[in-house]
């Protein structure tokens, strides 16, 4: 099966995840603006990745305006998020994302990335600054809010190749 994975990273986690995909298929990996030039018609699946913001995953339009193009393709979403695998909002966030239809076509998954205030935007940077410090400033915090400070003041790494797992599973089935 001849496979291609298009990816739109903003500080590399994503990036990571679809060159560990690439590798374990040999498939081509491009990033997005790369594919938007490219003719698919000699791919048996097509893998997206995009990195989560605000429960939307970034680069998401233009894949899902290609998929009925692809008819016949196998088709992989996957976002890359700072939250843990085991997080109950990671289903319903990738569910909004997209329509009952374009489910039925498209296989969905998520992997945790992290956080990397160094290559983050500014904007980016600064917004996540702010959300911390509105959540430090709240009174009679929860313990997921709490958890969520603590996550949230600092970089991390959770990239592990083991989520990768069932997306290779998917594609090879």
């Amino acid at each position: 099966m001849k496979a291609v994975v298009i990816y739109k990273s903003q500080t590399g986690f994503t990036k990571r995840y679809a060159q560990w995909i690439a590798e374990a298929l040999g498939a081509d990996c491009l990033e997005l603006p790369m594919a938007k030039k490219k003719d698919f018609g000699s791919y048996d699946a097509v893998i997206f990745g995009g990195c989560a913001c605000v429960g939307r995953i970034r680069g998401i339009r233009w894949f899902k305006g290609m998929i009925d193009k692809w008819d016949g393709k196998k088709l992989i979403a996957f976002c890359v998020g700072a939250s843990p695998i085991d997080s109950p909002e990671i289903e319903l966030a990738l569910k909004q994302n997209f329509t009952e239809m374009e489910l039925k076509k498209v296989n969905v998954f998520y992997c945790p990335g992290g956080l990397d205030y160094e290559k983050m935007p500014k904007l980016s940077y600064f917004m996540m600054k702010m959300f911390v410090k509105s959540l430090q400033a709240k009174k009679d915090k929860t313990e997921t809010e709490q958890n969520m400070i603590r996550f949230l003041s600092k970089s991390y790494d959770i990239t592990d190749k083991k989520y990768v797992e069932p997306i290779l599973e998917c594609i090879r089935k």
